[in-house]
């Protein structure tokens, strides 16, 4: 099926799934022209479409972080833990004070990264040394990072000032800075991770390498195709930039390290690789429809007295019927007389 013609499937998956939580809000005493004002606000007004940007850069990089390992059919479920590490390797930075200044944010950043990699090189270690899966592996070690940083921020890392377990803020330095006074300077390093992306699985020798071993690895290895070093270097890829999205939350969006940083990013970032079918360009259009979801499910919570659960069921559904929508696209429907 031609491109067109799969954006345009996915277009009236969204559209059926929309009409669907309509007629629940409905149910629930919200108009439905009130859903469609939400939406159309959301992208009109300047203060939410700025929130919709910020709540894309961290789903961007999860979902393309997501992306890059399924393609090398690593099945990286880990992506919380990742950017837990990722995050407390920042702060270390920040709370120790390590390097100048004027450089101190990108050696947050690429603290981030390391920890990404180190955090999803041990259960790639379990795997192909030990024949542990790897679900189960970067699963486990989600809880893992996440009770290390509760004993980081209520032990020695917990904000003195005011006694509440997240760290101290960041000094302006370690912040990320904001161009124009709207702008996130977060998405221009997702930008750039896009077009790396692209380049790694798009055009490079490694990404066809990878869509060989995506598509029958035995055959691969049987064919000459470096198959360990490929599947290699994009698990350690997938872990970098996992780290990297939990670097720009606590320096971009929050300010500090705090408990709750990372919470859903896991599951947003394997539902964005699966919808964009792995392709990091694709990943990113489908990170920002998942950030308005967010945004205009906030102002359904706040506005409309909506319950948190009847905004995550409508995420829910639209996202079914999107996923349904791959039927169409894999299938031909014939009717037969």
């Amino acid at each position: 099926m031609p491109v067109w013609a799969r954006a345009l499937v996915s277009l009236a998956a969204v559209m059926f799934g929309l009409a669907v939580s309509a007629i629940i809000l409905a149910l629930a005493g919200v108009a439905p022209s009130s859903l469609v004002t939400e939406f159309g606000s959301t992208l009109a007004d300047p203060e939410s479409l700025k929130a919709v940007l910020s709540q894309s850069v961290p789903l961007i990089l999860v979902g393309i972080a997501a992306s890059v390992a399924f393609r090398a059919r690593f099945w990286n479920l880990g992506l919380e833990g990742q950017m837990i590490m990722g995050g407390i390797a920042a702060a270390a930075i920040s709370i120790h004070q390590v390097g100048a200044e004027s450089i101190r944010i990108e050696l947050m950043a690429l603290a981030a990264m390391f920890a990404g990699i180190a955090w999803i090189a041990l259960p790639m270690a379990l795997k192909y040394l030990l024949r542990i899966n790897e679900i189960i592996a970067t699963l486990l070690l989600n809880y893992i990072a996440q009770y290390a940083l509760y004993d980081l921020l209520f032990g020695a890392w917990k904000d003195p000032t005011d006694s509440f377990p997240h760290s101290g803020p960041f000094s302006a330095a370690e912040r990320l800075p904001v161009i124009g006074d709207w702008l996130q300077s977060g998405l221009l390093v997702a930008l750039l991770v896009v077009a790396a992306t692209f380049w790694l699985l798009q055009i490079s020798r490694a990404g066809f390498y990878l869509r060989f071993i995506y598509a029958n690895a035995t055959m691969a290895h049987r064919m000459g195709v470096p198959t360990g070093r490929i599947v290699a270097i994009a698990v350690l890829a997938s872990g970098a930039i996992a780290g990297l999205a939990g670097f720009v939350i606590p320096s971009g969006i929050e300010g500090r390290l705090t408990q709750g940083y990372f919470e859903g990013y896991g599951f947003s970032g394997v539902l964005i690789a699966f919808l964009a079918q792995n392709n990091p360009l694709s990943a990113s259009v489908v990170a920002i429809l998942v950030a308005i979801l967010f945004v205009v499910g906030q102002s359904l919570q706040i506005f409309y007295q909506i319950p948190f659960s009847m905004v995550q069921l409508i995420q829910a559904i639209i996202v079914m019927c999107v996923a349904g929508a791959d039927f169409f696209v894999r299938h031909r429907l014939i009717l037969q007389r």
